[in-house]
């Protein structure tokens, strides 16, 4: 196991809505700082999904996700390299932790991690909840 380091964020949501808004692709641009488009063939991530994403810089790098653990946690490779972790946590019928994890080496991405969480916080306000 890989040594790593977490961000995490206690949101009014349920763990189950957290979940969809992180896995669909189409709205990584919107609460990711660091994901300006995705191209990917799934619209919401599986294991073992691959596509690539569109970097701040204008770079397209291709990503893949290496472990999935529906409701619970996945993780994936950007550019060959070990990338974030996206762990919900119920925290109640109506409350959960998001959290992200990345390796110890990457620790100074914490900044985009902590704007990521506060994104998600307002999006999970604005956006109307989308049907199982």
């Amino acid at each position: 196991m890989r040594a790593t380091v977490a961000f995490s964020k206690p949101l009014n949501a349920p763990a189950g809505r957290v979940w969809k808004l992180i896995t669909d692709t189409w709205t990584w641009p919107l609460w990711g700082p660091s994901v300006r488009a995705v191209d990917c063939r799934q619209r919401c991530i599986t294991a073992g999904c691959q596509g690539r994403i569109k970097t701040p810089l204008g770079l397209w790098v291709p990503f893949r996700v290496t472990t999935f653990d529906p409701e619970r946690y996945w993780a994936w490779r950007v550019a060959g390299l070990a990338a974030t972790g996206h762990q919900v946590d119920p925290l109640g019928s109506s409350r959960c932790r998001l959290s992200f994890t990345v390796p110890v080496w990457a620790f100074g991405y914490g900044i985009v991690c902590n704007l990521a969480l506060g994104r998600i916080n307002r999006l999970l306000g604005v956006m109307p909840e989308r049907g199982s």
